[in-house]
């Protein structure tokens, strides 16, 4: 496209104008390369300042993406659908060979669903319910649950996923202004909740081992009242939490038990595919616990399905407030999940998955190392790849046709002013080719 000749007005502010609108027509699609600021300034007959200005103001609104000498490009149109962080993943062109940025499971891994459904199909002929207020949880499934739980829950629900969860229980537990521990980095979306509900995000390091107790010390002395904890696969590190790190951070919270109430969220959105034991700080620090399991990753994520268990006062709550939105989560769906529970194909589906993504994760850290990137192995689906500029890296990698999550969305609070950092690579969707992609990886983590 010749562009000068659609610019009428060729200040800064005519030129990005003349580009929107050739966006919104349609004329610039998604991926577009514009033209480089010396030729365009030329076209135009302006000086190269003007011109990235006008690329400047564009950047600005997410229209498009200068990405240095490889030139500028059209953005996709944004999400405004999305929370900000979220958004912040979902930004970036589209992976033309590989998209290791999803960090969803591998489809191919999750069992079948058409035995189960047939099955619950002849023992369910419709998707009724004999009363709008009989029990939201199934008495076959809070048997299943129960059976499995960590530690004796006072009550169990399920609800519609593990973030859903991780809201309901914020929604039971805090009030405007309070401070809620979290990881550093943390899943994204936990940072979104946080801020929707006017908390304040204090940030704890972790090591190999987890949450790192010193940190908790700190952030229960600068008056945090929850503790948000991912005890497996955690998301995006991979850690999970030793059994004597688990002996550590109750000490910790025990500590403080002269203090106000601290509640502990665990999100345990990956165990059934976590190759660690269930480390739940649950038995160590009772009646402060709220347990999170998902089942998204390990049966799939569109059964929308998450249990939680604690203390009375906290699920009475949460399952009261939602007797005034959804009532409860599909029985129907419910019914699904106890079949592949206890169907031993479904298990076995389940257990192969862990079996493989464990390998995955070894197999791609040891080609990285041939290429030196040192990385220790994580657990479930993810890997933190350290790398030397996280914009460089995601250029190169879009360059050669995959695509990561980029790692500063994870990252609790302000960014530190070095361009160093992390990108988040979804390992469970890594099925071949192992060693070109640790090739291409560790090119563009240098």
């Amino acid at each position: 496209m010749d562009l000068a000749r659609h610019v009428e007005d060729r200040s800064p502010r005519g030129i990005a104008t003349a580009v929107a609108r050739l966006v919104r027509s349609g004329e610039l699609q998604a991926g577009d390369r514009l033209p480089t600021v010396r030729a365009l300034a030329t076209d135009l007959g302006v000086s190269p300042a003007t011109v990235s200005g006008a690329w400047k103001a564009l950047a600005g609104i997410g229209l498009v993406r200068t990405r240095g000498r490889a030139g500028t490009y059209v953005l996709p149109e944004p999400q405004s659908w999305l929370p900000p962080r979220y958004r912040d993943l979902a930004t970036g062109a589209a992976a033309t060979r590989l998209d290791l940025s999803t960090g969803t499971p591998d489809p191919e891994l999750l069992p079948p669903l058409g035995p189960t459904l047939r099955r619950v199909a002849s023992s369910n002929p419709a998707a009724a319910t004999g009363s709008y207020l009989a029990a939201p949880l199934i008495e076959p499934l809070e048997r299943l649950l129960r059976a499995s739980w960590p530690f004796p829950p006072e009550r169990l629900t399920v609800v519609d996923g593990a973030v859903d969860a991780m809201s309901r229980v914020l929604e039971q537990i805090t009030g405007f202004g309070d401070r809620v521990a979290i990881e550093n980095p943390c899943f994204p979306p936990v940072i979104d909740l946080v801020e929707q509900f006017g908390l304040e995000a204090v940030p704890v390091d972790l090591d190999r081992h987890g949450m790192r107790p010193d940190r908790l010390a700190s952030a229960l002395e600068a008056g945090a009242t929850v503790v948000v904890i991912q005890p497996r696969a955690h998301n995006p590190t991979g850690v999970s939490l030793t059994p004597t790190r688990a002996r550590e951070l109750a000490r910790v919270l025990r500590e403080r038990a002269d203090g106000p109430r601290v509640h502990v969220i665990e999100d345990d959105h990956s165990g059934e595919i976590s190759s660690a034991r269930d480390a739940s700080l649950g038995p160590l620090v009772p009646g402060s616990v709220i347990h999170i399991r998902s089942y998204s990753k390990s049966h799939g994520p569109d059964l929308r399905i998450a249990a939680v268990g604690g203390s009375a006062s906290v699920l009475d709550g949460l399952v009261a407030r939602r007797m005034l939105g959804p009532g409860w989560t599909s029985r129907l769906l419910q019914e699904v999940l106890v079949d592949l529970m206890t169907d031993p194909g479904a298990i076995g589906t389940v257990l192969e998955a862990r079996r493989i993504y464990y390998a995955r994760q070894r197999a791609l850290t040891t080609a990285l190392a041939t290429h030196g990137v040192v990385v220790t192995p994580g657990d479930g689906i993810n890997l933190w790849l350290p790398v030397a500029d996280e914009a460089t890296a995601l250029v190169r990698l879009e360059a050669a046709g995959i695509r990561v999550a980029p790692g500063t969305p994870f990252l609790v609070g302000a960014r530190a002013a070095s361009t160093a950092g992390h990108v988040r690579v979804t390992v469970g969707s890594l099925r071949g080719d192992v060693e070109a992609v640790a090739r291409i990886l560790a090119l563009a983590a240098a």
